[in-house]
């Protein structure tokens, strides 16, 4: 029988973006993400998973995690192994492609990501049909649950180790596909997890998205009313649950002319009016074509894609797109089934 494995992939710069800069809100530091890992690798062990393999980076967090490692006392005395990824450090998002496609080939059981939408996404992007775990480390985290770490990683070792059945342990989740036909026929593709934002800009610049007068529409595949970010519009208009079949598509328009504005948290500590024109509801494998004839595309509240006059840009909603691990269905089913149940011997 093949040794569980999981992978973990660190965003070490998450949640620095100008978001955090205009409204006030601090920064996690490189120490704290360290200790996130650390608790996760002493609840996988517990649980039977003894090898990890790991994103590298040039940030510090490597470097910190391996002097910890390395001392094999107190707290760090029973910790899963760590095996770094052999893959070259761009600093860039690439990385995180690299290293999802890494660990996917690798056959992990599981992934367990530390970052907020944007990380997430890129990893869904390229993990296939690995389940993952998230830990919310960035500025807007709408997908990622706010969950203890150790409670994360009991979770994903009961499942990577067969004690929790996959029926049990998984949820299935939605996504939005984002498609830009240009005028030439050519074809390009990417994925939102939480939200797409059609935006009247016209170059990418700075990734972060924050201004809400310079916003089209917004398309979401799920909305939280507690929720922060462009899908926090949509969460105290009309909210769509995580696991709610359909999504849901708003137009912004001119303040002077829509029936009314929405007060929405759009970044940690930034509440911002959306002038709401109209909104709809998105059915799974409807696509929806995207009104505003040039601009800027941002998934999960990064620009990403451009798009001109002439271009096609379609959204469509897909459920059932890509699994995760359910912490609280996990430990539900640990508890009920007397998974952490030790006979005493004396």
């Amino acid at each position: 029988m093949r040794e569980p494995l999981v992978g973990i992939i660190a965003n070490p710069v998450s949640a620095r973006d100008i978001r955090r800069v205009i409204a006030n809100a601090n920064s996690l530091q490189l120490a704290d993400r360290v200790n996130i890992v650390l608790r996760l690798l002493s609840s996988l062990v517990s649980c039977g998973v003894n090898r990890v393999l790991m994103m590298p980076d040039r940030e510090g967090l490597k470097v910190m995690l391996q002097r910890h490692l390395s001392r094999k006392q107190g707290p760090d005395a029973k910790l899963a192994a760590v095996e770094f990824l052999d893959m070259p450090v761009t600093a860039r998002v690439d990385d995180t492609f690299r290293a999802a496609r890494m660990m996917r080939d690798a056959h992990v059981d599981a992934l367990i990501v530390l970052g907020g939408d944007g990380t997430h996404r890129a990893v869904v992007r390229e993990c296939g049909d690995v389940p993952i775990a998230g830990l919310s480390t960035g500025t807007n985290n709408a997908y990622p649950e706010m969950r203890e770490p150790t409670i994360s990683g009991l979770a994903t070792g009961l499942y990577a180790t067969g004690r929790v059945p996959a029926e049990q342990a998984l949820a299935s989740n939605k996504l939005l596909d984002v498609k830009i036909r240009d005028k030439q026929g050519q074809v390009h593709h990417d994925i939102a997890l939480v939200d797409a934002v059609i935006s009247h800009e016209q170059f990418i610049g700075a990734r972060a998205l924050w201004k809400i007068d310079q916003l089209a529409a917004v398309y979401v595949s799920y909305a939280d009313p507690q929720a922060i970010g462009m899908s926090a519009i949509a969460g105290l208009l009309q909210p769509v649950g995580r696991h709610e079949h359909g999504g849901l598509a708003i137009e912004l328009g001119n303040p002077n002319e829509c029936e009314f504005a929405l007060h929405a948290p759009i970044a940690p500590g930034l509440m911002e009016r959306a002038p709401i024109a109209n909104w709809a509801r998105l059915e799974h494998g409807e696509r929806h074509r995207v009104k505003q004839r040039a601009g800027i595309v941002a998934l999960d509240g990064e620009r990403e894609l451009a798009f001109s006059a002439g271009d096609e840009v379609t959204i469509t909603l897909r459920e059932n797109a890509f699994r995760s691990i359910d912490v609280a269905a996990c430990m539900r089913y640990a508890a009920t089934s007397g998974l952490m149940r030790n006979p005493n011997h004396r």
